[in-house]
């Protein structure tokens, strides 16, 4: 099970190991199987999987005045019991460039839907000899999927 820890403390944690350290990050919203498929993927990349969870603020600012539908605290506890997932940050800013640049990761994790080339932090991690990979979505799961079949049924439902 992994932990929901500080910046401070996860480089504490990370600087007594001498692992591949994964990075990822995302607002996890409504936590799905395309969610679980692309954290696990991601992990399966290196020897711990960090993930950078959006803050409820940074999720507004991104999404919209109406999201997060899921608060910070929730969406991090259901994180952190996957078992691809060891370490989950929270970050107010609308990107995680601080995150990356504090942790340095080994792999910098992002979904195919990203550009290469647009991936916020790639230049970083590249800079100090790391890759980055663009993981393929799952097919009709996405947080969004979720948030119309739902106003569907309730359309539906009237």
């Amino acid at each position: 099970m992994g932990q929901i820890v500080s910046l401070k403390k996860l480089l504490t944690e990370l600087s007594q190991k001498k692992q591949k350290v994964v990075f990822t990050n995302g607002c996890f919203d409504i936590l799905h199987a395309g969610h679980a498929r692309y954290l696990k993927k991601a992990r399966s990349l290196g020897d711990l999987l960090v993930v950078g969870l959006n803050s409820d603020s940074s999720v507004k600012k991104i999404k919209g005045m109406l999201r997060p539908i899921i608060p910070q605290k929730d969406r991090a506890e259901l994180l952190s019991a996957l078992a691809a997932v060891d370490y989950v940050v929270i970050f107010s800013g609308e990107t995680p460039i601080k995150l990356i640049k504090a942790i340095v990761p080994d792999i910098l994790v992002k979904g195919a839907d990203w550009k290469n080339g647009e991936i916020v932090g790639q230049e970083v991690v590249e800079k100090h000899g790391g890759k980055v990979r663009r993981i393929q979505l799952a097919k009709g799961r996405s947080t969004t999927d979720v948030i119309k079949k739902i106003i569907e049924l309730n359309r539906k439902q009237r």
